[in-house]
Parts: structure tokens; sequence; C-alpha cells
């Protein structure tokens, strides 16, 4: 019986763990569930072409109508990896490569007690010399008891309006 015990714990805890982080992952765009990001913001607006054969994804956080405090960082990850973090109403931008792209957006820790980690996803195909906006919107509205997250894509104008109105952000791996 002990050893059984043993044994189960043994190969059980690994199991339980991939089982645990693929849950976590909940898309294919997002990344390893254990990652944080430290952010910085700016009031400075940042703008860019693509480099000569990649595409750029501008990832704007609208924290607008989110009535708490701390606002949630929100990591951003591209096709399993993620490249940035954005907090409050902020925006960054990275290139990639053309083709087809799986996009994530996702809280790097729990804002409101009980509520648990927020997530969202999306995909898109990129085009060579493309621009693209998407935008991540953090809701919650205590009266309510709304929570909710969501990432999807704006238009080129509207992506470019926002981007004037909020801080660049910069992010490094904790």
């Amino acid at each position: 019986m002990m050893k059984a015990t043993f044994f189960a714990i043994l190969f059980g805890i690994p199991l339980l763990a991939s089982l645990t982080f693929a849950e976590d992952l909940g898309a294919p765009g997002c990344g390893d569930p254990a990652a944080k990001f430290a952010v910085k913001t700016a009031k400075d607006q940042r703008t860019v072409q693509p480099e000569a054969g990649k595409a750029l994804i501008y990832f704007i956080e609208d924290d607008s109508n989110f009535e708490s405090f701390p606002k949630p960082t929100t990591r951003m990850g591209v096709d399993g990896q993620w490249v940035g973090a954005n907090h409050g109403d902020s925006y960054f931008f990275v290139q990639v490569a053309p083709g087809v792209h799986h996009l994530c957006a996702s809280w790097q820790t729990t804002v409101i007690v009980g509520k648990g980690h927020q997530t969202a996803a999306a995909h898109f195909t990129a085009d060579a010399g493309g621009v693209y906006y998407f935008e991540v919107k953090n809701k919650w509205i205590r009266d309510h008891g709304v929570l909710s997250m969501s990432l999807d894509p704006v238009d080129s104008d509207e992506g470019q309006l926002l981007a004037n109105k909020f801080s660049f952000s910069t992010s490094e791996r904790k």
C-alpha cells in the first residue's frame, strides 16, 4: 500500500502539473502561466513601420471600464510565447513573420479576489508590411458584478487613436 502511494505521488504530481499547465494555457497563443513581467509606462508615443518582410502587431490595453485598483497587468502572447505586457491604459508593438498567428491576453495575477485569472484569445493572418491593432478590454463593473476580458482586432484608424491616447509600455520578464 505504501509503495502504491509513493508511486502515485512520484508519477502523479508531474502529470497533474502538466494538466494544470495545459488548463492554464487555455489557448494556443498563451505562454507559460508562471511567467511574470515588470511593466513601465511612459506618456510618449512611438510608432514604427514593419521591418522588410515582417508585419507589426500593436497590443492596446483599455482599462477605462475597470472599476478597481490595482489595474491588471496583462501579458500578451503570440504563438505560445509571451511577447510582453501592458498595465493600465497602455500599448506596445511587436514584429512578426507573415502567416497565421495565435494571440493570447492573460492577467498575470489574480486582480479581484475570488475571480481568478482572465484570458482572451484570437487568431489572424498577417501579411508582410501589414500593421494590425488588437485591443484588450478589461472590464470590472462592481455594481453589476460584471467581469470580463476581450481581445479583438480594431480598425487601424481607431488603433492609432488609442495608441495616441494611451501610454507606451515596456516590459521585461522577472
